[in-house]
């Protein structure tokens, strides 16, 4: 039990003393950064999932499905 409560209080010492937190400034701009190239890259997926026909109705059987109907 020692053991855990000498984890926890180093723990605590290092998150207190030892870490450097963002600013609220830097902490803003990160996350601009994050969303903004999370919603490029879930429309790059999007695309892709489109061009292919994955996300395609009947009408759309993407780029591969219009080949095979060409070559049918």
């Amino acid at each position: 039990m020692s053991k855990v409560k000498e984890y926890l209080s180093e723990t605590a010492t290092e998150m207190l003393h030892r870490v450097t937190w963002p600013t609220w400034k830097e902490l803003q701009s990160n996350t601009i950064i994050v969303v903004v190239a999370s919603v490029l890259i879930s429309l790059i997926i999007f695309v892709m999932d489109f061009a292919f026909g994955i996300t395609g109705g009947e009408t759309w059987k993407g780029a591969l499905g219009f080949i095979y109907q060409i070559f049918k």
